[in-house]
């Protein structure tokens, strides 16, 4: 193992592992690992090729830096590396990968940055399944790791304005790096206010003044079957739209604050992982006609394609690093991440002495 970050959900597993694995066996998965189980961590990994096992292609000569998505399978079982008693993750000095969804690290890319695909395509996945164009306003509701990934890929899909918000004056100058247009403190600023480029639609007012709006300039036109232009406009996808909204925080009452204050006929993708109960008005979203979609994880050409733009250079991961630990650092590096005025991202490095990030 060359590199492998400490993510997020490795904090959240650390202590909240039943809940975990009580949300995975709900919708269908029951390898997740117990509070007693021992498990080695880590699923956000670069490494090279020792030796292969039984009934492999051997498609990559030791020693080749590598990637991979964190799952093993055995037969129909499939197991998480990293959330699993069978499969040891990166904070080890060996894993096992499956080859079919194992990736050659490209140009020369440095195995630090080669071990963030795998949170990167997370964030990749996330702005794919926004469907966000370059013209609408994105906006990022929390600068954590996730947060901040997902403003790197926005600018990597060439989306014009992006505005972050977060508390933390740490988080917000990261935020700035990889990227975002505005950056607010949302104890001073609005986020939806503070686009360069205005949403048209803020309101139920504006909604519907665009709607008598359009509707005198159609019927100005002797003869014309304005209905046509609703048909085409709904064929299309081309009607009024809203701003796309990142919800990554995760904590419970924000999708409800979210609906409250986002601009009309906005889009909300949940990235961020809630463990808790929560509760938000479905009238509000209905009258604002919102969309709400959630996301996780990524597919494995989501996975190849985040991994060539690390490597190309669409996308510098190397603000996300505010630390390094050896293997008798980990603890340490787990205590830190706790304050978000100190650390992103934390990668563990087997060939570091570093005892603290």
């Amino acid at each position: 193992m060359s590199h492998c970050g400490i993510c997020g959900s490795d904090l959240h597993a650390r202590v909240h592992t039943d809940q975990l694995a009580d949300m995975a066996t709900t919708v269908g998965y029951d390898q997740m690992p117990r509070y007693e189980d021992k498990v080695v961590f880590g699923h956000e990994f670069c490494g090279e090729v020792v030796e292969y096992g039984p009934d492999t292609l051997c498609r990559w000569k030791p020693g080749t830096p590598v990637v991979a998505m964190p799952m093993c399978r055995n037969g129909r079982d499939v197991q998480f590396i990293g959330a699993s008693t069978e499969v040891p993750g990166g904070y080890a000095e060996q894993i096992v990968v499956q080859e079919s969804m194992t990736f050659d690290v490209p140009n020369g890319l440095p195995a630090a940055h080669a071990a963030l695909t795998e949170p990167m395509a997370v964030a990749w996945h996330a702005v794919r399944r926004s469907g966000i164009r370059k013209k609408q306003n994105a906006y990022v509701i929390g600068c954590g790791p996730i947060g901040l990934a997902v403003i790197a890929m926005l600018k990597a899909a060439g989306v014009r304005a992006v505005v972050a918000s977060d508390f933390s004056p740490r988080r917000r100058e990261l935020a700035a790096r990889l990227g975002a247009d505005i950056v607010v403190d949302p104890r001073n600023a609005d986020p939806f206010s503070s686009s360069p480029r205005p949403n048209r639609l803020n309101n139920v007012r504006d909604l519907l003044n665009l709607g008598f709006d359009t509707m005198e300039k159609l019927r100005w036109i002797p003869n014309l079957p304005w209905w046509y232009a609703f048909r085409v406009a709904h064929k299309l996808e081309i009607g009024p739209s809203g701003p796309v909204v990142f919800e990554c925080v995760g904590v419970p009452g924000m999708i409800d604050n979210l609906l409250a204050t986002v601009p009309m006929m906005s889009r909300i993708i949940v990235a961020g992982a809630c463990l808790e109960p929560d509760t938000f008005r479905p009238g509000m979203a209905i009258n604002k006609e919102i969309d709400l979609r959630f996301s996780t994880g990524y597919d494995p050409g989501e996975f190849r394609d985040t991994l060539h733009m690390l490597a190309d250079g669409t996308v510098d991961p190397a603000p996300l690093i505010t630390g390094t630990v050896g293997f008798s650092g980990v603890e340490a590096a787990f205590a830190a991440l706790g304050n978000a005025e100190e650390h992103a991202k934390i990668l563990v490095d087997p060939a570091s002495t570093a005892t603290m990030p």
